[in-house]
């Protein structure tokens, strides 16, 4: 059994690995968005990236930095089969899964203005922002010293493997195998 986390910047291509993934190597989906999504409603907030980046925040600062992955993390044991953890927001989630053995950690990147298009057209919930907006929200969730808060960033700089998804989606397709290739997978 092999754990894939992933991580990047907010639009790089994340879902896109995911489903690349399921799809196409059977790996079993795990979503820290669709857990906090439910916490969100849970509290009876309104569903935005303002709530997901408290809602979070506060299940880290009230349990431990790597609570919701180690929660997503037991789910996925329960599977016995590979799975994807989608999407790793901070160091300590990391080291937590490293610790747990069998775990890589993949990250994604591309160009803001292209990753800024491309939440426009998938205009989800959290996704409904201004330029300046998305550009703020990046800012405030690529570095922290809080162990409880997001440092996108230093989880990019842990990554097994760097994607960066500037091109098409069969280009990061490509890179995704080139990847796999090395893991026999």
């Amino acid at each position: 059994m092999l754990i894939i986390g992933i991580t990047g910047t907010l639009g790089a291509g994340k879902g896109t690995i995911v489903d690349y993934l399921v799809q196409e190597k059977g790996f079993v989906h795990f979503s820290v968005r669709g857990y906090i999504t439910d916490e969100i409603i849970r509290q009876g907030l309104p569903v935005n990236r303002d709530s997901m980046v408290v809602v979070a925040n506060g299940l880290r600062a009230a349990n431990s930095p790597s609570y919701i992955i180690d929660q997503l993390y037991e789910q996925a044991l329960l599977t016995g089969k590979n799975c994807i953890i989608e999407s790793i927001r901070t160091p300590g989630e990391v080291e937590s899964l490293r610790e747990k053995g069998n775990f890589l950690l993949f990250a994604v990147d591309a160009d803001p203005v292209l990753r800024y298009d491309r939440i426009v057209m998938r205009n989800s919930e959290t996704d409904r922002i201004s330029f300046e907006t998305f550009v703020n929200n990046e800012e405030r969730e690529m570095q922290s010293n809080d162990p409880n808060k997001q440092n996108i960033g230093k989880c990019i700089a842990q990554a097994d493997y760097i994607l960066f998804n500037n091109s098409s989606v069969a280009e990061l397709h490509k890179q995704i195998e080139v990847e796999l290739h090395k893991l026999n997978l």
